[in-house]
């Protein structure tokens, strides 16, 4: 069906927006073509293209908004890696077209700024998933505007002498066997000794909650495992940033140091809700430090040894040991320097590329076959920052959402005040 569509490409953009004459066209399409002519004609275009042909007629409206549109219009550009952005992190967040990755545009998100930063814990079917504090939690979507602050609930810590550990971790997903999108948050209890508490029963405490998107409401998870408590090692997460889960086929992932070089890769299937631990690869050599990552959709292992090199490794079937693969190495010849923190991030279209994110300062493109790399610099973005995946899209958020553009004014004015401050 794409023949059908107007070779103009403006009779289908921005640039037609306060346009009279596409707008009858756009009327005229409406009254003229039949129903599945239509939705084959508009799952076809960008979100920012649909959200104003909603006005075009009631018809297009409900059509757009449907349900089972919304469902085909995502499908469609997973398939066809289309309608693909970066969020970009720092101190504050911005969007730039996969494609191009040419310039790069500052978002407002619908979160009040606390000292000009707002963090992007998760990114999942045109949703992102933002936090302020442990009270100020949201999920919002950036192309449609819309967004969701989550109902606040406290952490209930056991009795005895106990205290709450500062860091937090967190995750965010879609749960296909619910048809639910849901965040993690994760606490873990000190006891006076500083190390995680355990009662006289040698029972380890931490507090998980998960917070459902179709029930807006949270509900404490029981029964954790033992392993939990080696998530916390607070040096570890602190230099590498690895308090937000990745989430790759339906689950949440974290790594876990056990010590001696020892790692685990905890899961949290959004779908049943339980923790389970990933089987590693046999011929692994030892030394490294292990990160988790997801490429392609499909689960990935980082391995860095000594800043020397990384090895980057794909879990082809979820959950089977023996589909790990080793996909590709990065010298620090490559980057002239000693290799830090690196994730992939996404293929070229060639697939014989791959974006990296490294330090969480900088993007690079790294050939494959030739073992090089090249700088990715995009205009409007900030000196250093970390990336997410991201696919825009028109997952609906309700209840308690907000149009986040009523909010953008007093944000902007919060920012140049912070701006100052910094």
């Amino acid at each position: 069906m794409s023949d059908l569509l107007p070779k103009n490409k403006n009779h289908l953009s921005g640039e037609a927006e306060d346009n009279p004459k596409n707008h009858r066209q756009m009327l005229n399409l409406s009254s003229n073509f039949p129903s599945d002519v239509t939705t084959d004609i508009l799952y076809q275009l960008p979100v920012k293209t649909l959200v104003r042909f909603r006005c075009v007629s009631k018809r297009w409206c409900s059509q757009i908004d449907g349900p089972d549109f919304i469902k085909l219009h995502l499908s469609h550009s997973l398939v066809t890696k289309t309608n693909l952005s970066l969020i970009l992190k720092k101190w504050y967040l911005y969007m730039v077209e996969f494609d191009s990755l040419k310039t790069a545009t500052e978002l407002a998100p619908p979160l009040n700024v606390i000292w000009g930063m707002t963090e992007a814990f998760g990114c999942c079917n045109g949703l992102v998933a933002l936090c302020n504090s442990d009270k100020e939690i949201a999920l919002w979507n950036p192309s449609t505007r819309k967004s969701q602050i989550l109902p606040d609930f406290p952490v209930e810590a056991p009795g005895g002498d106990v205290k709450l550990r500062r860091f937090r971790f967190y995750g965010f997903g879609f749960d296909p066997i619910n048809d639910d999108y849901k965040v993690v948050r994760m606490v873990q209890f000190l006891g006076q000794d500083g190390d995680g508490y355990v009662d006289e029963d040698g029972v380890f405490f931490a507090e998980v909650k998960v917070y459902s998107l179709k029930t807006n409401s949270w509900r404490e998870i029981n029964d954790l495992p033992y392993y939990l408590r080696f998530l916390f090692q607070l040096g570890y997460l602190l230099f590498h940033r690895r308090g937000f889960g990745v989430l790759a086929s339906g689950a949440l992932h974290w790594v876990a140091s056990i010590g001696f070089g020892l790692y685990l890769i905890v899961a949290f299937d959004l779908g049943v809700e339980k923790f389970r631990n990933l089987p590693l690869p046999d011929n692994v050599d030892n030394g490294f430090e292990m990160d988790v990552g997801v490429l392609d959709g499909k689960l990935c292992m980082i391995c860095n040894y000594s800043n020397a090199y990384v090895d980057v490794w794909v879990m082809k079937e979820y959950g089977v040991k023996e589909s790990w693969t080793n996909l590709f190495k990065v010298p620090e010849s490559c980057l002239n320097r000693p290799i830090g923190h690196v994730v992939p991030v996404a293929y070229s279209k060639s697939c014989d590329k791959v974006l990296l994110e490294v330090d969480k300062e900088k993007l690079v493109w790294f050939d494959i076959g030739r073992r090089k790399v090249k700088k990715v610099r995009i205009e409007g973005a900030p000196n250093s920052y970390g990336a997410a995946f991201h696919v825009e899209s028109l997952v609906p958020l309700g209840g308690g959402g907000m149009d986040s553009r009523r909010r953008q004014q007093p944000q902007e004015e919060k920012k140049k005040s912070n701006r100052k401050k910094m």
